[in-house]
């Protein structure tokens, strides 16, 4: 049993994410570049949120509710700076790759960029946050038998997929936003960032932390998608299978043969 709760809840948080990257990423040796940068980004940001923990804990002497929350907020805002940080590196390596190519065209989109990059700090993010569950569904136990919730690890692999799919499309938002310079949707996004990290405090109520979380990603990635240059037809088209036709040449002359009598 604990077995089939490991591999069930470790596919749940990270099926869509190894789907993902299977698809869109692995062949691609830029975008795997990408998605190691990305990475590293999040674990300095992981770094520095635990050296800010260690000495509050420190200065404090106390480790309450409170300082917990502060903390969560102040992992969040440093996960969205270090995320500002990757996409300024992100941009360089971008007019780079355009300046060394032979048309001035980079082989990499900073769409691709913000896309890959997300996916990046999703992964990592949802590794750390249910390595230590899933190394406790693997047993031996029973859940809930001291009159705990018996839903906690399911529940723990849904907040992880959907944690894992907001960073994917909080990347793709936030390049946009600098790239375009609107303050707005940057604030949106770290706003979406620090309520999702405060609902899960809602835990092990999970009715009101899984459900709010879940349309917040619906909400986001429709977002994204817009963001990403979608829309409503292209859906349409991808539903139904059609494609544009391709190598349509239509000929105008002004010279008409006249016709034969």
């Amino acid at each position: 049993m604990g077995a089939a709760v490991f591999f069930g809840c470790a596919a749940i948080a990270f099926g869509p994410a190894a789907a993902l990257v299977l698809l869109t990423v692995a062949a691609e040796p830029l975008r795997v570049i990408v998605l190691v940068a990305g990475a590293f980004f999040w674990l300095l940001s992981l770094l520095a949120a635990s050296l800010l923990w260690f000495v509050s804990v420190q200065l404090s002497g106390r480790e309450d509710a409170a300082l917990l929350l502060l903390g969560a907020a102040a992992a969040v805002l440093l996960q969205e700076l270090c995320r500002f940080a990757c996409f300024k590196l992100l941009k360089k390596a971008d007019e780079g790759l355009a300046t060394l190519s032979e048309d001035g065209r980079s082989p990499i989109s900073l769409r691709q960029m913000a896309y890959v990059s997300g996916l990046s700090f999703g992964i990592i993010s949802g590794v750390f946050s249910i390595i230590n569950i899933l190394a406790d569904s693997a047993g031996p136990g029973t859940v809930g038998i001291h009159g705990d919730s018996p839903y906690y690890f399911i529940t723990s692999a849904f907040l992880t997929m959907a944690l894992v799919l907001l960073h994917t499309f909080w990347g793709v938002i936030f390049f946009d936003a600098c790239e375009r310079r609107r303050a707005a949707s940057v604030g949106l996004v770290v706003g979406s960032h620090l309520l999702t990290s405060g609902l899960t405090f809602l835990n092990p109520w999970y009715e009101a932390s899984l459900g709010p979380i879940f349309i917040l990603t619906l909400c986001t990635g429709l977002w994204a998608f817009g963001t990403a240059g979608g829309s409503f037809r292209n859906v349409l088209k991808c539903l139904f299978c059609k494609q544009d036709p391709e190598g349509r040449v239509m000929l105008y002359s002004a010279l008409q043969v006249p016709p034969e009598e």
